[in-house]
């Protein structure tokens, strides 16, 4: 039930991240020349003096690392969610926790990928205002980021005791014989 579950939440925010993107894309302007990465258009607020919302086509990873490599991007993208759908999907996670992080990352991964694919960059949204040099990012950025701390929060209080190989399930005694 709880991998069900995750795969709702993983589509509902798949969804919504590619929802989000296509109501920026047909709100905001695009930039004027490939060679911006910004819509001209003003960004308006979202939450006034926290978030507000712009367009940007980031054509790289993270901080627009790795730009202009779209085709590395979408390999190592594309490998990391197969590779976290392959453990969702062999249940080599049980506790709840850690099955949330990967459908997270499993959604943000795609929805990131799909643009990258399709549209050549990521359609970002959401900006910042207090912190101007922060980067602009997406619902499937946040998915991602959410999905990895969860999954930290996971390894370092719940994998040895669930899903660490060797223990049975629920009852991390049997391994060692006690």
């Amino acid at each position: 039930m709880k991998y069900v579950l995750c795969a709702l939440l993983g589509l509902g925010v798949l969804g919504l991240d590619q929802w989000v993107k296509g109501w920026t894309v047909n709100t905001f302007a695009p930039p004027a020349s490939p060679a911006l990465y910004a819509t001209a258009d003003p960004a308006v607020p979202l939450l006034p003096g926290v978030v507000e919302l712009t367009r940007v086509h980031n054509y790289g990873a993270a901080w627009s690392s790795f730009s202009g490599s779209r085709w590395l991007l979408v390999a190592v993208t594309g490998l990391i969610v197969l590779a976290v759908a392959y453990v969702l999907a062999r249940r080599m996670v049980r506790h709840p926790l850690g099955v949330a992080a990967g459908c997270l990352i499993l959604s943000g991964g795609l929805g990131n990928l799909l643009d990258r694919v399709r549209l050549g960059y990521v359609v970002d949204m959401f900006h910042f205002t207090f912190w101007p040099a922060y980067p602009v990012f997406n619902v499937a950025d946040m998915a991602i980021v959410s999905g990895a701390v969860l999954g930290i929060i996971y390894y370092l209080w719940f994998y040895e005791k669930y899903d660490k190989k060797g223990r049975s399930h629920g009852n991390p005694d049997a391994a060692s014989g006690s």
